[in-house]
């Protein structure tokens, strides 16, 4: 199984919707723990990096880098 590098910034698609409707989260921060925050309604979370690995479907949108 492939490890898909998250990044600050990008846009992923959950499997399950949050209560607003939402199914996309913008991810905030990247570590031991994922802090996420909705596109429908704007709830933050704290999540646990093997519970937002296991719960996570796809990116949806690429965060944009400067090099």
């Amino acid at each position: 199984m492939n490890k898909i590098n998250y990044q600050k910034g990008d846009i992923v698609k959950m499997k399950k919707q949050h209560p607003c409707g939402s199914d996309t989260w913008e991810i905030l921060r990247v570590g031991m723990d994922f802090g996420i925050k909705c596109c429908g309604c704007g709830h933050y979370v704290m999540m646990p990096r093997p519970k937002f690995e296991k719960m996570a479907k796809t990116i949806v949108e690429k965060a944009v880098t400067e090099e």
